[in-house]
This record gives structure tokens, sequence and C-alpha cells, in this order.
């Protein structure tokens, strides 16, 4: 069998300026947040950023990373707004295609269908087809109704975080909620998945574990270990988001530099350098699980 693990430096080396990337996760919620820093250290630019967005889509604003977001949401959950995608989007600094949470879903799956769209009566009436004029209605070959064709979002690149992978390429997810990571990853030409923790193909022979995998490996093209990467997300029932750290990172946006400044404690640095100064992995495990 092949095997798949690779650095985090190597799969982000894959990702070329123009590209359209991924990120699975949904806000503050199991988020590939190694993957993106390592590519916030890299020299990939002008993307187009694909995403159920939360501070990876605000930290790659700031850093001027991103020409054109498609998104439902940009949010931290108890802090509404993400606010360094606030700044940009304010600034009109993006090119946008604002889109309904299930619209998105449905432009994944025609993506990982291969299919060109998806018809559906999600935005009728509403000014997501106003501010998204790209977006078309078709009529239905069998009434007289019109129906939103939402687009195919296909993605060059998917980068996702799960509990646990082996390095052929299975993951395993054991949260109470997938998000649509398996679609990012079946959408996507290349899928580059972060793991807390790196088993055993033989882990998986167990139907217990087996059912908690949710993409054929195939759709898997790198495995990278890198425990805690989720954090300051949460990768639930590991460990929850990281508040105190949220509020660090929220609040350095108000600040004159804050991003520069963020950004050379928290990102321009190795990994090992990067858990150290959140107070460790052993801190992060300890995190609470939100509730809700």
């Amino acid at each position: 069998m092949a095997n798949k693990q690779m650095s985090a430096a190597e799969a982000v080396a894959q990702i070329q300026d123009g590209m359209t990337v991924g990120i699975g996760g949904w806000g503050p919620r199991r988020k590939p947040m190694a993957l993106v820093r390592e590519l916030l250290r890299s020299p990939a630019k002008d993307l187009t950023v694909v995403a159920y967005g939360g501070a990876d889509v605000g930290m790659l604003c700031a850093a001027g990373k991103v020409k054109k977001l498609v998104f439902a949401f940009v949010s931290l959950d108890f802090i509404p707004l993400e606010p360094y995608f606030r700044q940009a989007r304010q600034a009109g600094a993006l090119e946008v295609m604002e889109i309904d949470e299930g619209m998105m879903l449905l432009g994944l799956r025609a993506a990982a269908m291969r299919v060109p769209f998806i018809p559906t009566r999600i935005g009728l009436g509403t000014d997501v087809l106003t501010r998204n004029p790209g977006i078309a209605l078709v009529d239905s070959p069998y009434d007289e109704r019109q129906w939103v064709a939402m687009p195919a979002l296909a993605l060059d690149v998917a980068l996702l975080h799960v509990d646990r992978a082996d390095a052929r390429g299975v993951c395993q997810i054991k949260g109470p909620d997938v998000y649509m990571d398996e679609f990012f990853a079946r959408a996507a030409k290349q899928a580059f998945v972060s793991c807390d923790e790196l088993v055993d193909s033989s882990f998986f022979e167990s139907g217990d574990e087996a059912r908690h995998v949710y993409w054929e490996r195939a759709h898997t093209t790198g495995v990278v270990h890198v425990p805690g990467g989720a954090h300051p997300t949460s990768c639930a029932p590991l460990y929850g988001f990281d508040v105190k750290h949220f509020k660090e990172y929220a609040a350095s946006a108000k600040e004159s530099g804050g991003w520069q400044q963020y950004a050379e404690r928290y990102v321009h640095c190795t990994e090992a350098e990067y858990l150290a100064r959140v107070g460790g992995l052993e801190a992060v495990r300890k995190l609470p699980l939100p509730v809700f």
C-alpha cells in the first residue's frame, strides 16, 4: 500500500498562486490550522478560498493571500464576525461569492459528483441571486418551474483535519459532526489531511472504528501527523476551542500592527514552537469541549 505520510511543508508546496483551496471544518471547529499556518508561511498568493470560515479565512485575509472568497459565513461563534475577515470585507479587498450554507453544500456535492450544477429551491426570492448574478436559473424538464442551478465548487486542493489517520490515507472523524469534510475531499483534485493521531492500519479493522471513516482513502493525497493541529479550533472529542487564545487573536485586530505582532509570535515559528507558546499539547488536550 502507498505511504502517503508527508510534512506540512511538503503538502503546502503543492499549492500554487491562483489555485482554489477548500478548507474543511466549521467556524472554530476542526480547522486544519497547522496546515493554514504553513500556508501563511508559504509564498502562495491570489488564492480563491472556499470555506465555512473561521480564523483560517481571517488569517489568510490578514496576510493578503486571498483574492476571492466563496463562503456562507466567517465566524468564531462567541465572536460572531471574524475580525480580520471583517477588515478585509469592509475594505473591499476581496472578490466574494456569498451564498447560503445549503447552497455551498450543494456546490461541493456537485463538484464531488463531477456534474456542473445541482438544481435547488434554496436562494429563490432572495438577494443571494441579486448579489451573485453568475448563479443561473434553469427550467425544469418536468414542470413549468425554474430552479436555482448551484454551480459546482471544484477545488484544486482541500485542506482538512481529522482525529486520526493511517499512512494509507484512511481518515477518521469521531466528533459529533463531520461538517462537510467528506465533500471537500471528494470535490478536490488533491486533499491533504492533518491528523492528531497517526495509527496503524490494523486500527480500522474494527467495525466500530471503521464506521467513523467518511471518505475513501483514494481521495486522500497526503497525511500530515500534527498533534494539536486544529488548535486554536476544536477537535472534538479530543479538545475544545481555545477561547483565551481567540480573545487574544481578536484583540490584535484592534491594534496598530496587530496582525504582524500576532503572526510573529504564532505563525513565523515552527509548529513545536507554536505549541509551546500556547501552553503545550497537554494544555491543548485539556481545553473543554463547547456545550450548545
